[in-house]
């Protein structure tokens, strides 16, 4: 037998006769795999739900609901189809076999089981499953490189820009507000050509993990903006609860301290930020926040730097 561990493929077994369940666990099993077991329709649905199994083996043939409502049903828990679902019937007829296929059915085997075949067509099942699941995992790190900075790993300036222009069509939906933050590292060529590039990469990898902390909610999404810009955007985020995130910006910011002895405020890195508001309406484009928002970023460069400005749109 070989050995089970928690990594092991997952196999729901769903069958009423305790006979055929028995002897399909203890043929999984000796395989290598975990198996759980469902003694009819039912069951599988609700034990597919609570364990999202590698592969699924429904008897075609069960009381109340029989295989193939079942395997639908399935199809509709699954519809991308992750888990396939390999058929288990008696009836060899093409009618039935045609019917196991278009219930959602990715294989079949026949009663009595051949259970060298069966053993080969799991196996070639887990493989794609395996397969599957390495090609979902390369796709996200593709999505995630496409649209993250490099440096920094908040979102890229791409990201930013379809994202803000996803959530200004949410909120005019809604008529919700939309407020956004744009930060600049005050004095930051004196502190690459004093520190050097290096010091200046690692610092502003450390403002945006800064930043990337204060877009604490899923819909909060922080952005390098360019060079040593960053951006915020706050759905649902009126102008008092924007400002209070640029409050706790400089706070953190205060309490990190990273060095800066050519700066003209102080003697530690500090940001200004322009604070933007507004509930989208058509006839106002999404630019027209970004551009309230570098108003407010310039006046608060004019004010002295180290603080922030605010803009509501009408």
């Amino acid at each position: 037998m070989n050995l089970i561990t928690e990594d092991s493929p997952l196999i729901l077994v769903a069958d009423d006769d305790k006979v055929t369940r028995a002897c399909l666990r203890q043929a999984m099993e000796q395989e290598g795999y975990r198996v759980i077991e469902a003694n009819d329709g039912e069951s599988c649905l609700a034990t597919f739900t609570r364990t999202q199994p590698d592969v699924v083996l429904l008897d075609a043939v069960m009381p109340i609901m029989d295989g193939f409502t079942c395997c639908n049903k399935l199809k509709d828990l699954d519809p991308e189809q992750r888990t396939p679902i390999l058929m288990i019937t008696a009836l060899e007829d093409a009618e039935s076999v045609n019917h196991a296929f278009e219930s959602g059915a990715v294989d079949f085997v026949t009663k009595p089981i051949h259970w060298a075949v069966l053993y080969q067509r799991v196996r070639r099942l887990i493989k794609q499953v395996r397969l599957y699941a390495e090609l979902e995992r390369a796709n996200q790190e593709l999505k995630r490189l496409a649209t993250s900075d490099g440096l920094t790993q908040v979102a890229n300036r791409r990201h930013f820009d379809e994202y803000l222009d996803q959530e200004w069509q949410r909120s005019q939906r809604e008529q919700a507000p939309l407020s956004l933050l744009l930060c600049d590292i005050d004095f930051f060529k004196p502190f690459n050509d004093t520190y050097g590039h290096q010091s200046g990469d690692e610092c502003l990898q450390k403002i945006a993990a800064l930043l990337q902390e204060a877009a604490k909610r899923s819909l909060d999404l922080a952005a390098r903006y360019g060079g040593e810009e960053f951006a915020i955007i706050l759905p649902n985020t009126d102008l008092e609860g924007a400002e209070q995130v640029a409050q706790d910006i400089q706070t953190n910011l205060q309490d990190l301290a990273i060095p800066h002895r050519k700066s003209q405020v102080g003697e530690i890195v500090t940001i200004s930020m322009g604070v933007a508001t507004t509930i989208p309406v058509p006839f106002i484009a999404p630019r027209m926040l970004i551009e309230a928002a570098d108003r407010a970023l310039y006046q608060a460069k004019d004010s002295g730097r180290n603080c922030y400005r605010t803009f509501q749109l009408p």
